[in-house]
């Protein structure tokens, strides 16, 4: 059977956003990460992060540098009893600098390509599955995969170039807000009741 996922964008949405930082000891849940990811643990979605990295492209760090990241992000989902099945990162940007990560590419979103190889490689139920980020790329993203999902409506997104893939199945102040409503859709749609508490 396949397994649902909630995936997670990373910078401004589960970190604070500190531009093109790979450095593990600057990076910081955001305000209400912490219960979000506690919340997360007690569900049956398999958790992954989603991020583009044209940092990579622009020679702002090297691609090994990410390894580091994603370390850092495992021992914070780690503290709050929750697992990262992965992190996908998309170091493409085709006014980039550095070959050959100076391409357009299928991965970078709002291309679904990073969700779709997790899908792949974990063997994921997109429909069952959703995606939170804080601007429309990520929604479109997800909604291009087939999930749903929710935007964070903090403040992050400012071009607001809309369109049918860029339509949220909901809108969240912070990820805590968002999880919330992730798992009571699926308490909802799921006979069998989660271990999750205080949703009432």
């Amino acid at each position: 059977m396949l397994q649902s996922a909630v995936f997670l964008d990373k910078d401004g949405t589960l970190l604070d956003d500190v531009p093109y930082n790979v450095d593990p000891s600057l990076m910081r849940l955001t305000p209400g990460a912490h219960e979000a990811l506690t919340l997360l643990a007690a569900s049956p979605f398999a958790l992954f992060v989603i991020s583009n990295q044209s940092g990579v492209a622009f020679g702002r760090f090297a691609r090994p540098a990410l390894n580091d990241v994603e370390a850092r992000l495992h021992r914070l989902f780690a503290e709050c009893g929750a697992t990262l099945s992965g992190a996908y990162w998309c170091p493409h940007h085709p006014d980039g600098t550095v070959a050959p990560y100076n391409v357009g590419c299928d991965c970078r979103k709002p291309g679904a390509g990073l969700l779709l190889r997790a899908a792949r490689a974990h063997r994921l139920d997109l429909a069952r599955s959703w995606f939170i980020g804080d601007i429309l790329d990520d929604v479109e993203a997800g909604n291009r995969a087939g999930c749903r999902t929710v935007l964070l409506d903090n403040g992050h997104e400012t071009e607001w170039i809309e369109g049918p893939l860029r339509m949220p199945f909901a809108r969240a102040a912070d990820l805590h807000e968002a999880v919330r409503i992730v798992v009571r859709h699926e308490r909802a749609s799921n006979p069998l009741p989660l271990a999750a508490e205080g949703l009432q």
